[in-house]
């Protein structure tokens, strides 16, 4: 049986370590589950979300060329929110890029923000030198 990207079967827990779980789908394939993508909630063991032999919905996620099967557990439940999470959306690429100017009128402001407090300090501790005796 071919396995189709995109596609959801029941599948059965064969084995889990630190990084992921490997779940046999119809057929007699070994796809993985990685730890990320088990539950949308934080999974620190992945023990308290799955046991070997249970039986899991699967959704394939990618296959490589070298045959290795990605799955996701979270993303075949059905009603699976796809938008970004917030990880992702704070993370991930901007909606669009400052241009140079914007830049460098910001660098400027900041660099001027910065060497005026500096200045401040220096009034209040007595300007530059060093130790008075």
């Amino acid at each position: 049986m071919a396995v189709e990207v995109g596609s959801k079967y029941q599948g059965k827990v064969t084995g889990i370590t630190h990084f992921g779980a490997f779940v046999e789908l119809p057929g007699g394939e070994t796809g993985m589950v990685h730890i990320s993508e088990i539950s949308d909630e934080y999974v620190k063991d992945i023990r308290d979300f799955l046991k070997v032999n249970d039986i899991v919905t699967v959704k394939v996620m990618n296959v490589a060329s070298d045959g290795k099967i990605g799955l996701s557990i979270r993303r075949a439940q059905e009603g699976y929110d796809s938008r970004p999470s917030r990880k992702q959306r704070r993370f991930g690429e901007r909606k669009s890029s400052p241009s140079l100017e914007e830049m460098i009128s910001r660098f400027m402001r900041d660099s001027e923000e910065r060497l005026a407090s500096l200045r401040r300090h220096e009034a209040k501790r007595g300007g530059r030198g060093g130790r008075r005796v």
